[in-house]
């Protein structure tokens, strides 16, 4: 992003202290705009969709609304937008959940105001900033393998074994007989899934967790 330009920030959380309280610490910072802030979990959408932002930055215990569901709604339709959480959970099925649903990062509220606004500047380039608590679930996630990718429906399965093969989006069109713009979707839905930002990652994570076979074998 160009960095002339602030960071857009989204505040969600149900507690009006907290959204204060966090407004005031970022707009402290130049490089910081706050551009919304609910404690209205069903108003996410349309916030990000009115007011463009690059990070929101999400309680993962809100009312009306299921935290990983937003944050998966928000990655399929704002690619460019990233989820950073911010909360006292250290459940670690909502941990590992929110992760796999797209979520840049993983904070405690207990963490350090500077630690806070660095997660959020390093999510819009891309750096994810887990907790201990989040780093310890994805660390047994991995030892336990953790049944990547079971929620893989059969045509997507079909679609990241040709992207294992090396076929592009078109390539893969004409195979299956469907639409590139069809195949873009399961892609889309593919790197959700598997919560990676493109196709290298996920042909990789496939590979390593044997959801696709290596050629020749």
């Amino acid at each position: 992003m160009d960095r002339e330009r602030k960071i857009r920030v989204l505040i969600v959380d149900d507690y009006d202290l907290v959204r204060e309280g966090l407004t005031a610490l970022f707009e402290a910072f130049e490089d910081f705009e706050v551009v919304g802030t609910t404690g209205d979990g069903r108003m996410v959408m349309a916030l990000c969709s009115a007011y463009q932002p690059d990070v929101v930055l999400m309680d993962m215990i809100m009312p009306y609304v299921d935290p990983v569901e937003v944050t998966r709604c928000i990655r399929r339709d704002f690619l460019h937008l990233q989820v950073v959480i911010l909360s006292m959970s250290s459940d670690p099925t909502c941990i590992y959940e929110v992760l796999q649903a797209g979520a840049m990062s993983y904070l405690s509220k207990a963490e350090q105001i500077s630690d806070v606004t660095k997660a959020v500047r390093d999510a819009v380039s891309g750096i994810a900033t887990l907790s201990p608590e989040a780093t310890a679930v994805l660390m047994a996630a991995q030892q336990q393998n953790f049944h990547i990718g079971i929620d893989l429906t059969p045509r997507q399965r079909e679609v990241l074994t040709l992207m294992a093969e090396g076929l592009t989006t078109g390539e893969i069109a004409k195979r299956l007989c469907i639409s590139p713009s069809t195949v873009k979707n399961h892609i889309t839905g593919i790197l959700l899934k598997l919560g990676v930002s493109n196709r290298t990652k996920a042909v990789a994570l496939a590979l390593q967790h044997h959801l696709v076979a290596k050629e020749g074998s």
